[in-house]
C-alpha cells in the first residue's frame, strides 16, 4: 500500500518493449538506502518490483499488462517519474490509501498557472485538468480522491468528462508536474474505497459489474 505522497523523483535511463514485456531502469535523484531487490516501490503510481539494484539506479520488469494498461507503454528516455516506497506501519498516512494498481490512463487537457507572471513557476498555484476515461468514471467525486501518476489529489471541479485539481507550489516543484503538458498520458488509480463500495452493492444485489450511480447509493441508504 502506498500513499501518494511523492519524496522522491527519478529519470529514465531505459526502457526496454518486446511482445513479451518489458524492463524499466530509473536513476534516483536522491539516496533510496532502504530500497532492495525483491522490494516494492510506485513509480508514476505503479507497483513494480525491484529485480536490480545499484548505489543510484534500479530496475523493475514490466508485464505485458502493465505496459498496455500505464503510460509506460508510451515513455520516453529521460522522463521524470515519481517514485514512493511503500507504506510502513505506524508511519502517518499523509494522503489516501493508494494500492499501486494503475486503472487507466488519462490525457492532460488543461494545464494552467494562477497568480502574477511576475512570479516564479514554483512559486505560483495551477489548475490541472485531465480527461477520465469512461471506465473510470463512476468512481470520480469533487472533494473525492484521485491518484494522478502516483500523486493522491483531490478532484476540485468534475464535468463533462474532466477532473480538474488545484495544485500546490510544493507539488508542482516536488513532482514530475512541472514538466507536464497539454496531451500528456498520466496514471490513474480510483479510490479502492469506491471500487469495494461498488463490488458490496453488487454482491447484494447478486450481480458482477454495473456500476454505481446516485440511484443506487440512495436505494441502499448512503
Amino acid at each position: 500500500m502506498f500513499t501518494g505522497i511523492i519524496e522522491h523523483q527519478g529519470i529514465v535511463e531505459s526502457l526496454d518493449r518486446a511482445p513479451h514485456g518489458g524492463r524499466l531502469r530509473v536513476r534516483l535523484s536522491t539516496p533510496m538506502p532502504t530500497l532492495k531487490i525483491s522490494g516494492s516501490i510506485a513509480v508514476n503510481g505503479c507497483c513494480l518490483t525491484v529485480v536490480q539494484r545499484s548505489a543510484d539506479t534500479f530496475a523493475a520488469d514490466l508485464s505485458p499488462e502493465t505496459l498496455r494498461r500505464t503510460t509506460f507503454g508510451e515513455m520516453k528516455r529521460g522522463a521524470s517519474v515519481n517514485l514512493e516506497r511503500p507504506l510502513t506501519a505506524g508511519e502517518e498516512l499523509g494522503g489516501h490509501l493508494v494500492q499501486g494498481h494503475v486503472d487507466a490512463v488519462g490525457r492532460i487537457v488543461k494545464w494552467s498557472s494562477e497568480g502574477p507572471a511576475s512570479a516564479a513557476l514554483e512559486e505560483q498555484n495551477w489548475i490541472l485538468g485531465v480527461s477520465i476515461p469512461n471506465e473510470i468514471a463512476a468512481y470520480i467525486a469533487e472533494k473525492g480522491s484521485l491518484t494522478v501518476d502516483g500523486i493522491s489529489l483531490t478532484v476540485a471541479t468534475w464535468r463533462n468528462g474532466i477532473a480538474e485539481f488545484a495544485i500546490i507550489p510544493y507539488t508542482y516543484a516536488h513532482t514530475n508536474l512541472r514538466g507536464a503538458a497539454l496531451g500528456d498520458g498520466v496514471n490513474l488509480e480510483a479510490d479502492v474505497i469506491a471500487k469495494y463500495v461498488e463490488r458490496l452493492l453488487d454482491a447484494r444485489r447478486g450481480q458482477d459489474s454495473p456500476r454505481i450511480t446516485i440511484e443506487r447509493l440512495v436505494e441502499e441508504g448512503f
